[in-house]
């Protein structure tokens, strides 16, 4: 099947890649040069295992395409997936410029029978909005063409989207059109062969449904956290009491890892939407606002045991930081709980050597050179001359380190461990000072 994507970003490219992959002739429109340039010569603008094997496979055996030309990606392909960013707006609702450009653009250039599929994540109503704007543009041409809106929305993991793609838990469809069901039911059909995973639904409700699944997760893992605040107070251990919560399987162990607070490119973002669509309709969504507001407060507890150890006043010191990502396996440092306490430190006067496995070039896009922040090849060179280690991002290689290696490059024996990854008595046996979340420390 032909198929067309607006927009190279997390979103396009893997489910430009992923659909590619099972056969279909998949074009990628995007407007950035630069990035086109880089895709055309087999190079990944972001950080996803395996990504880059498999768009290259699929550019060689012809399968994958990409170009500048909205015009051409629309005499392309019979679905038009939009899958273009929706960042916030000055009052934290999804902007969707971006969004009604490629919408209007569709209409401006095709000349039969199209399929609009937003991918992007969207306001419920958007599709009333797409719909619309595309009828605005037919009627300025004069020319009737029939067209179906789809809100399809993604469920993609970062550092596990290719996974989450070609077996999904749920593909989700929301359509008023009988036979576009059907169609995205055929362009789906090799994803969903061992058993039927897609859900039906109108398309109101597939766009509350990617909302709901975010902040439903915000949800929990910001419950987890205000635990853990509280555990602390009280000399609880929120790992001991997460065991025990997490082996009742109404619960389940799924997001309810206490720690430094999410970030990434949707649960903060996701969140904010929707509670700014609940003032919109005239609805106090207070749950939503509290996750959001305990999110944020959580991102400063490194913070927060820094100066608990040192004093407030922490200029002159040096800190060691392990993980800039917000998660393992990206490269994705929005909302990333690294930036809060890098950007904190920096204000007292702090000097940061940091180590990522693949987020440095990331870091360095975004603070540029600074003479208070070092990137490290290693985690060990991170360490040298260091006050203390502050960790912020669980990466593997980070779960089992050399403790007598830790303690002899820092000049206190001290960790403060924003994701709870070492035992505290084990720490404390081998004489390192260590402050963890929701651990009595």
């Amino acid at each position: 099947m032909k198929v067309t994507i607006y927009g190279s970003g997390y979103v396009g490219l893997v489910t430009g890649a992923c659909l590619a992959q099972v056969g279909n002739d998949v074009l990628c429109v995007d407007v950035d040069e630069r990035k086109i340039n880089m895709l055309l010569n087999g190079e990944i603008p972001i950080h996803e295992p395996g990504l880059d094997k498999m768009v290259q496979a699929n550019i060689t055996a012809g399968r994958l395409k990409f170009t500048l030309s909205a015009a051409e990606g629309v005499a392309h392909g019979l679905f038009q997936f939009i899958a273009v960013g929706t960042p916030p707006d000055e009052d934290g609702s999804a902007d969707l410029r971006y969004v009604l450009t490629v919408a209007r653009s569709i209409a401006q250039h095709m000349d039969s029978y199209r399929i609009v599929v937003d991918k992007s994540t969207v306001p419920v109503g958007t599709a009333d909005r797409v719909r619309a704007a595309m009828q605005e543009v037919l009627e300025q041409r004069a020319f009737n063409a029939e067209f179906d809106v789809v809100s399809n929305p993604e469920f993609l993991k970062e550092g596990a989207a290719l996974d989450d793609f070609m077996k999904p838990d749920r593909i989700v469809i929301g359509t008023d059109n009988p036979r576009t069901t059907e169609l995205m039911r055929e362009l789906y059909a090799p994803f969903n062969r061992s058993h039927d995973r897609l859900v039906e639904m109108d398309i109101r409700s597939a766009e509350l449904t990617k909302y709901a699944a975010n902040a439903m997760l915000a949800t929990k893992i910001s419950f987890m956290n205000e635990l853990a605040n509280m555990a602390e107070l009280l000399g609880a251990d929120i790992e001991k009491v997460r065991i025990g919560i997490g082996s009742d399987p109404r619960i389940g162990y799924h997001f309810i890892y206490p720690g430094c607070g999410y970030g990434g490119s949707c649960f903060p973002k996701d969140v904010q939407a929707l509670e700014r669509t609940a003032r919109e309709i005239g609805y106090h969504a207070e749950l939503l606002s509290a996750v959001e507001s305990v999110n944020y407060r959580q991102k400063d507890k490194p913070f927060e045991k820094l100066q608990k150890h040192y004093g407030a006043n922490l200029e002159g010191k040096t800190v060691a930081l392990w993980g800039l990502a917000f998660k393992p396996n990206t490269d994705d440092m929005r909302e990333a709980s690294s930036r809060n306490l890098m950007e904190a430190l920096w204000q007292q006067g702090v000097k940061v050597q940091a180590f990522d496995p693949v987020a440095m070039e990331e870091c360095t896009r975004i603070y540029g050179q600074r003479d208070d922040l070092t990137l490290c090849n290693t985690a060990e060179d991170a360490l040298q001359g260091a006050d203390c280690l502050v960790i912020v991002t669980e990466w593997q290689q980070f779960r089992s380190p050399d403790f007598e290696a830790i303690k002899s490059k820092l000049k206190d024996p001290v960790i403060v461990d924003g994701r709870n990854l070492y035992s505290p008595e084990q720490m404390a046996k081998k004489g390192i000072i260590y402050y963890a979340i929701g651990r009595g420390c």
